[in-house]
This record gives structure tokens, C-alpha cells and sequence, in this order.
């Protein structure tokens, strides 16, 4: 998928996840690493967001993971910044601390350099709803921006299977 691609798959996912949100009465949160509010701002750049979206936290650093999204820091500590079990920490993160129905997380290497021993393009993306919570991992190609911007679409993806019903309650 090119750069340009990607940004306009995860536009149109945007716009059906907030329809599918405000359908079912549920509420959105973001936690992000590498796509650093990109997940957010995409949700928020389509009309209608402010009927779901509750808010979200850009989690660079794993002091911010820790601190404000809770996530474990002998989990970091253990696996590093880039793992499925972090992805699924931080996206209940968001959810507790935004109110919302669902959590969505991304974690991952965007590069130009590998990190915490994963090769770049490697990202997890996580779910968090009163179903429970899941990790999916994807492997990416191309530049830092291209990383970045396939992560934003596959986190969309997923938030919009997840609203669709796909192992979660409303």
C-alpha cells in the first residue's frame, strides 16, 4: 500500500467507524505511540467525530504508557515498548481514562532504526472493550511516513471491526 493510499483507506474507514460508533451509542479513545495522534486526528478530521470520539493520549515515551495509561512498567521493562501486550494495556488505558467504550492503541517501529530488538514496520495494534481486550500484529514496508500511515488505516480497520460487533458488546 502506498503512502497515499493508505491515507485515503483510512479516511473512509474513519468515516464508517464514526458512523458505526453513533449508531451504537459507543465512545471512542485513543492511546498512540508511533502514529503520535494520527488515529485521533484522523477520527476527528471526519464530521460527526465529536458524537464519539472522547479523547486520546499520544504515549511516546514508556514513562507516558506508565504514568498515564498504566501500563505495567515491569511489563515494559520485560518486553519492550513494542509488544501485543502493551498495545492491549494501553488501549484499556484510554479507554479507563477517557470514559470511552473503546480503547484503541498502536505501538510499533515506524524507523529509520529497529527498536526494543523488532525490525521496522513492526506494529501492534490494540482493542479494549467490555468483551475484552486483543492485540493484532502487522508487518509493514516502506519509509518512516508510510509505517506510520498503514498502522493509522489498520487501527481504523480494527476499531471498525470491533464496533461492528466482531467479539464485543454494546
Amino acid at each position: 500500500m502506498t503512502s497515499g493510499d493508505a491515507v485515503t483507506a483510512a479516511a473512509e474507514t474513519s468515516t464508517a467507524v464514526v458512523a458505526a460508533a453513533i449508531a451504537r451509542k459507543l465512545t471512542v479513545a485513543t492511546a498512540e505511540s508511533l502514529t503520535a495522534g494520527m488515529v485521533a486526528a484522523t477520527l476527528a478530521n471526519t464530521p460527526g467525530a465529536s458524537g464519539m470520539l472522547q479523547g486520546g493520549v499520544v504515549a511516546y515515551q514508556n514513562s507516558v504508557k506508565a504514568g498515564v495509561l498504566g501500563v505495567s512498567e515491569q511489563l515494559l521493562a520485560d518486553v519492550g515498548s513494542v509488544d501485543g501486550a502493551v498495545a492491549e494495556a494501553m488501549a484499556d488505558g484510554a479507554r479507563r481514562a477517557c470514559g470511552a467504550s473503546i480503547g484503541v492503541s498502536t505501538t510499533g517501529v515506524a524507523g529509520p532504526d529497529p527498536h526494543d530488538g523488532k525490525a521496522v514496520g513492526t506494529v501492534f495494534v490494540g482493542i479494549a472493550a467490555d468483551a475484552g481486550t486483543e492485540a493484532f500484529e502487522y508487518s509493514f514496508e516502506g519509509d518512516r511516513q508510510s509505517v506510520r500511515e498503514q498502522a493509522c488505516e489498520a487501527a481504523l480497520a480494527r476499531l471498525l471491526a470491533a464496533l461492528g460487533g466482531i467479539g464485543y458488546r454494546s
